[in-house]
Order: structure tokens, then sequence, then C-alpha cells
């Protein structure tokens, strides 16, 4: 999804003080937990707690709370309360489509303040399969080009099984199917390219091009969404262009 890799930069520059680190490492503890009941605490063989933990060593979280997660995911620990899984689906102003992925111990409060953010900036949150059907699940993987050769690391992503590659001046977006994003990903790795960001997310099947001023509040209620300690991430069919972006991260500094 254009705009993919720079919104990403954007939240990690916005997430550098110490409260943005706290409610960071809460939701990268949650999503811990949940990867490490569903998987196992073997990362090799659950690609979902591997990621997590390359997020959380990315974001410098400490070792205890990661191993005190990967403790409550397997049963070994039985603090707190029982983490769920869901998914949000919901209007932005102006027609955009959103999911809404949240980990959360209570339901009731989450679903509350989702649907609060959604009604503050003029969106609606919707039934559910309002608009998951607009979705694919797929893998996105961001590299660091630096002095390498954006090309090559484009025919490395292909030829590991990539569907789609966009290359920029800075970074190349690799798009996967989900049973290739592995492969994808190591290979990469294992070429030498620095690796930004690799998830698997929820990719629109097509986008929506607004208007600069409408894009910014459906931008605006991304980022307030994302700021509720339970939500984990938000997709959108919202074209987030270079302009659009830029625009965004100057008023927010």
């Amino acid at each position: 999804m254009s705009g993919h890799s720079k919104w990403a930069s954007i939240k990690r520059q916005k997430g550098a003080n110490d409260a943005k680190r706290g409610q960071l490492f809460t939701k990268l503890g949650r999503e811990i937990v949940v990867a490490t009941r569903e998987g196992g605490p073997d990362p090799e063989s659950n690609v979902r707690l591997r990621l997590a933990l390359d997020k959380a060593k990315q974001a410098n979280m400490p070792k205890e709370n990661v191993e005190r997660a990967i403790k409550r995911g397997s049963g070994e620990s039985v603090d707190g309360s029982q983490v769920e899984e869901y998914t949000y689906e919901g209007y932005g102003p102006h027609g955009t489509a959103m999911l809404v992925q949240a980990l959360t111990d209570n339901r009731n409060r989450t679903v509350s303040e989702v649907r609060h953010v959604f009604s503050r900036y003029g969106g609606n949150l919707g039934a559910d399969g309002c608009v998951a059907w607009m979705f694919s699940r797929k893998g996105v993987i961001s590299v660091e080009v630096g002095d390498a050769d954006p090309d090559e690391a484009a025919l490395v992503a292909i030829d590991a099984g990539a569907d789609d590659v966009e290359v920029g001046s800075e970074t190349v977006e690799v798009y996967t199917e989900m049973t290739d994003f592995r492969a994808v990903r190591d290979a990469l790795e294992e070429y030498g390219f620095n690796l930004l960001d690799a998830q698997l997310s929820w990719l629109p099947q097509s986008q929506l091009t607004l208007s600069t001023k409408d894009a910014m509040t459906n931008l605006k209620l991304i980022e307030a969404l994302e700021d509720l300690d339970d939500v984990q991430q938000v997709h959108t069919n919202l074209e987030m262009s270079d302009e659009v972006l830029t625009t965004f991260e100057n008023q927010a500094a």
C-alpha cells in the first residue's frame, strides 16, 4: 500500500517519548502473549511470535518484559486477565473503510473506546463483515535501501516468491502471500538487506483517493485509534500519498 513505510516511520518518531514507549511495551507484550498462546513459545516454528519478538527487540523492550509475556502466553504464569483478540470494522469520514485489530482483557471497554473515537472524528463503527471483504491478508516487508541497489532488493524478493514490489529512492516495499512471507523475509535478511518492518497485514483490494483536507481528517482518526491502549493496528483503504503524509507530519511536529 502506497505510503505504508512512511506512515510507519511517522508513528515510530511520534512514539519516542517515555509515555508512548510504555504504551508500546504494553501492546507488544499483549501480542507476544497471544502469539505464544496460539502457536507455542518457539519463534522458529511460530512466525507470529518471531515477528512480535523482532518488534520488541527494535523497540528495546526490556528482556524481563518479553520473558514474562512468553510465560503468560504459554501458561507458566497466570498474572493478569485473559487477553483476547478482536477485529472491529467501520467507516472513516468521506467513505473510507477501516479494520481495527485489538487485543484486550475487557471487550466492553474496548468497543466503547473504539466507537467513541470513530464518532469523534466523523466516522462510524460498523457491523461485522461490513468492510472486511475489501481487504486481503498479505505479508508486508519494508526494506531499507541505503547504499544498495533497490532493484537488487526487488529481484531478491521476487525470486523468493514476492507478489509485488514498490521501488522507492529510500525503501522497497515488498508484498507477499501469507504462505510466502517467511521465505521472502528470510531471503532478504540472508542477502544482507536491513528490514525496517515485516508484518502480516490487511491490504485493501483497491484504494480511495481523497483531497488532502479530507485525507488529513482520516489520518487523525487512524492516529487516535492507534493511540488507544487496546488497539494494535488500523488498516484502511485510504490512499496515503507522499504529499498527504508530509502535510500530516509537518502539522504533528
